[in-house]
């Protein structure tokens, strides 16, 4: 009988001992925190590495333009509802967050005719010029509107009809037509919106002289 006590003494120092072993094995070793415990209530599914997200450079493009190019970013408004965006080098020139675009034409907001003519006519060689079409680019132009806008280097501009989508990057002085430039067609068969085609989006790199070129 005396020797009861000394053996659950000894017992409680085995157990002790066990579970001492046990615990270190689940938590892997000191220091390592929680791994092994969250490795047993971990699903495979749940365990795959997750991927880095992909780098955006200037305006959001997958990647960088080249040296004496300028980024480029710009979408078309979407029905008579969101705004245009245009974004060069990285800086947001006109967006529904600046308050800065309106239905019609937005090169700086321009939309009446007369002021359109004001605003193209005297630009110096080379200049680059950004167009995105909000509702509707076609109504108030008229043949001296669209005549100066295929100088610029658009081809689609003859064909600008009410509510289309229109997005136009040309240049004065440009030789050949524009490589930067989108068009959708308002066609009930084909529309995105009710009355309105869809959004278009544009986005690459420009050559600052080689436009003029």
């Amino acid at each position: 009988m005396r020797l009861a006590g000394p053996l659950r003494i000894v017992a409680l120092v085995v157990i002790v001992g066990l579970t001492w072993i046990i615990v270190s094995i689940l938590l892997g070793g000191p220091g390592s925190g929680f791994p092994r415990i969250q490795q047993l209530f971990t699903s495979p599914e749940n365990s795959a590495t997750v991927e880095p997200r992909a780098r955006k450079y200037k305006c959001g493009l997958p990647q960088p333009c080249p040296e004496e190019h300028l980024a480029f970013r710009m979408v078309s408004g979407a029905a008579n509802v969101i705004g245009p965006k245009i974004c060069l080098e990285d800086k947001m020139l006109m967006s529904s967050v600046k308050d800065n675009v309106g239905r019609g034409l937005n090169i700086a907001l321009v939309n009446d005719v007369n002021d359109l003519l004001k605003f193209i006519r005297p630009l110096h060689e080379g200049t680059l010029v950004f167009v995105a079409s909000y509702d509707d680019p076609a109504t108030k132009m008229n043949e001296e509107t669209r005549k100066l806008f295929s100088d610029l280097g658009s081809k689609n501009v003859k064909d600008l009809a009410f509510r289309d989508s229109w997005v136009f990057v040309g240049a004065k002085g440009v030789q050949n037509k524009s490589p930067f430039e989108q068009h959708v067609k308002n066609s009930k068969h084909t529309n995105k919106y009710e009355g309105w085609p869809e959004a278009l989006e544009m986005e690459g790199c420009i050559p600052r002289r080689t436009m003029a070129s």
